[in-house]
């Protein structure tokens, strides 16, 4: 686990960290989720969440740990 690393929807985070959205699970950008939802802070074993909002999974990028 190091920052940058990418996760997706439904995997464990593996530390307490800051993640922000990049992409969807099925590859496309858009519609962009809400502001409130491009960053997420996780603890460790937590769950990546989808993207509420469109209802999609979503890949997310480790920024910091938290």
């Amino acid at each position: 686990m190091a920052i940058g690393d990418k996760y997706r929807t439904g995997q464990r985070s593996p530390a307490n960290a800051y993640y922000k959205w990049v992409e969807y699970t099925d590859g496309t950008k858009t519609p962009k989720p809400t502001n409130e939802e491009m960053k997420i802070n996780l603890e460790t074993d937590e769950r990546f969440p989808p993207i509420n909002s469109c209802d999609k999974g979503a890949i997310w990028e480790m920024t910091s740990y938290g």
